[in-house]
């Protein structure tokens, strides 16, 4: 099983990173195989970073050869993701929604009907537009057909939306527990759901 951890923030190292990281290491504490996708970086060698639809359908001409194209074979093989970002005027960075826009290819081949979704977010203030940015993420996951859950688990309690926290994130215990809590959730309904993926590679 293969979970995602994808930062949006264009900080490698910073809050959202550090909630990617804490959810990452309670998947593979479940038996999960873990991978961390850096947007910021995967997005550097592409001429053009933002989608200009210059073919319908897709072909993917834009990343090819690219680290993006890298990224996008582990989003079509993957179980999961916990896509997070920072606070951007109250939605994700513009980072994330480059990097989300150009899975027009992966839309029109089904590659995530049925890959399990969370989200997190972090922002500057306590109440800082972390759950319109979570809700965000989640209408770029159903667009693609994924399951979303949130950050709710059988041992914990029924949870909300997804994991968010004010930074320093580090800082933010609750904030860092409920990204392992997510994570964990994330996990449990990738399992319970794997036959419909195996469904989707068939077909």
């Amino acid at each position: 099983m293969l979970i995602l951890a994808i930062n949006g923030s264009p900080n490698p190292a910073g809050n959202t990173a550090h909630m990617l990281k804490a959810a990452l290491q309670e998947a593979e504490k479940a038996g999960a195989e873990g991978r961390f996708i850096q947007v910021s970086e995967v997005l550097a060698k592409v001429k053009n970073p933002f989608c200009l639809a210059c073919s319908n359908p897709c072909e993917g001409k834009c990343f090819r050869g690219t680290p993006l194209e890298e990224a996008y074979a582990l989003l079509r093989r993957c179980d999961g993701m916990i896509i997070g970002s920072p606070v951007y005027f109250c939605t994700v960075s513009a980072q994330l929604k480059a990097f989300w826009d150009k899975t027009r290819s992966l839309r029109k081949d089904k590659a995530l009907l049925n890959v399990v979704g969370g989200a997190l977010a972090v922002g500057a203030a306590r109440f800082g537009g972390q759950e319109t940015t979570v809700r965000a993420i989640h209408d770029m996951m159903l667009c693609q057909g994924m399951t979303v859950v949130g950050d709710g688990f059988t041992e914990d309690d029924a949870g909300h939306q997804g994991a968010c926290a004010q930074r320093p994130a580090e800082a933010d215990q609750t904030g860092t527990e409920r990204s392992r809590v997510l994570a964990r959730r994330v996990v449990e309904v990738a399992r319970a759901t794997a036959e419909l993926r195996l469904r989707r590679s068939q077909d």
